[in-house]
């Protein structure tokens, strides 16, 4: 198990939204309102998680624009700034997300595998599959392909891309300049993939990058979306409320990965915690009731209305969710948010203003309010209890409380060992201790064939 019962050093991800994690924290004195669209502020968050040896920095990002009238946001392309942030640092990971149901195999591969070129091996991909009807008809779409297809789209989607990773041989270019002899072209492979959905020759036009792989990373936790990790994933994100959730998420995914025929140990598992600092619990609830005061309550009725599946007047302010509700079956988006938004709500009797207020400071990520000690506390407790490999960090505002938690967390973690004085490797596949694959087409490769 990780953490402090085997002696390890936990892992550690900066989740980088702009002004924060908290919806009104933009609103905050001393805020950045405009940090999505920063480039040198992207450059000094990744600096300053370097700076801790965190193992990556984390941009997300959505094909769809939703509530420019209330929070920040207009984003940039994250796959753009962390080619920016490459140049910025030299150990950190650089994890971008990007979507299968909106790209296409040979150009997303190309993209991802320059990242890893250009940063040294440093770059992750972020899957996802994009839910909602808002993305589908900025791709010319009426509407979003159904949950299950979006998730067999992805599976294709992936191997297609690791066929084109794998189609230079790590020593495929020779550059020999006596011979005139650039590249060894009998280890420059044609993938010639045609399956459901893609059918694309190859190879790649890049060579085979430093990872061989950039590591895929996933979050999704709906049965699907737990399926796919067990399948692909060599790190996920996912957003559990109490420890006992984050346990049994552990158990469920670790036993999928074994199943499907993998190490357990090649997947880390990353719980999302929005940590607000105060030098005192007291202090830190009193900004955490701030932070809440700032949210839309009506906008974020509206978004909660939408993930339910529901007309917003169906859901006054001051009262719970209805009795009755669609059932998972019924939604075709985000299945996993919709479970966690319905039980959270239930298990906590909540109204509707109270559950916007909870949304708001994080989208259904464990968010904690209390002192550097008590966060560790928090932090130590999930790894020893199996709930986690490490942590997906996503301050409620940000600079400010990334830079509490540099300051004042960080320290106590370290006198703990739970996260590493100095990096040991250079890759991000060496900072999450995952193994490098081999190209499927060499001699030596997984099968010795296509």
């Amino acid at each position: 198990m990780a953490g402090s019962s085997d002696g390890k050093p936990l892992h550690f991800n900066l989740f980088n939204n702009g002004s924060g994690h908290h919806e009104g924290a933009w609103r905050l004195p001393g805020s950045h309102p405009l940090a999505n669209l920063d480039i040198e502020y992207h450059e000094r968050m990744a600096q300053l998680a370097e700076s801790v040896k965190f193992d990556s920095v984390f941009l997300a990002d959505h094909v769809a624009l939703d509530g420019a009238g209330y929070r920040p946001a207009g984003r940039l392309d994250p796959l753009t700034v962390l080619t920016a942030v490459a140049r910025a640092t030299r150990r950190i990971g650089l994890i971008a997300t990007a979507s299968t149901s909106y790209n296409e195999p040979f150009n997303l591969a190309r993209r991802f595998a320059s990242l890893d070129v250009i940063s040294g091996g440093r770059a992750g991909w972020n899957i996802v599959t994009t839910a909602g009807d808002a993305s589908a008809r900025n791709f010319g779409l009426a509407s979003q392909a159904s949950h299950l297809e979006r998730y067999q789209r992805a599976d294709e989607f992936v191997a297609v891309v690791e066929k084109l990773w794998d189609s230079w041989e790590d020593d495929a270019v020779v550059a020999d300049r006596e011979r005139g002899v650039w590249a060894d072209e009998s280890k420059i492979h044609p993938i010639e993939h045609q399956n459901h959905f893609y059918a694309v020759r190859g190879p790649s036009n890049t060579p085979r990058s430093p990872q061989g792989h950039p590591v895929l990373v996933q979050a999704g936790s709906s049965e699907d979306g737990r399926d796919f990790a067990a399948r692909h994933a060599e790190a996920v994100f996912t957003a559990q409320h109490t420890l006992a959730d984050g346990q049994a998420f552990y158990a469920d995914l670790k036993r999928r990965v074994k199943l499907a025929g993998r190490d357990p140990d090649e997947v880390k598992i990353l719980p999302g915690i929005v940590p607000v600092i105060g030098s005192t619990e007291a202090q830190a609830r009193e900004l955490s009731g701030q932070l809440d005061r700032l949210v839309s309550a009506e906008s974020g009725r509206n978004r909660v209305a939408r993930q339910l599946g529901l007309d917003p007047a169906l859901l006054p302010l001051d009262e719970p969710l209805p009795d009755h509700l669609p059932t998972v079956d019924d939604i075709e988006g985000d299945k996993s948010r919709f479970t966690l938004i319905v039980e959270l709500a239930r298990r906590e009797r909540m109204t509707v203003r109270q559950l916007v207020e909870r949304l708001g400071s994080g989208r259904g990520h464990r968010t904690f309010a209390g002192s550097p000690e008590q966060v560790a506390d928090m932090i130590e407790e999930w790894a020893r209890e199996g709930a986690a490999d490490g942590f997906n960090i996503m301050p409620a505002a940000l600079p400010s409380g990334f830079e509490l938690f540099v300051e004042h967390v960080v320290p106590i973690l370290r006198a703990r060992r739970l996260i590493r004085s100095e990096y040991t490797g250079t890759t991000l596949r060496e900072h999450y201790g995952l193994s490098r694959p081999r190209s499927r087409y060499a001699a030596d490769g997984p099968a010795g064939e296509r």
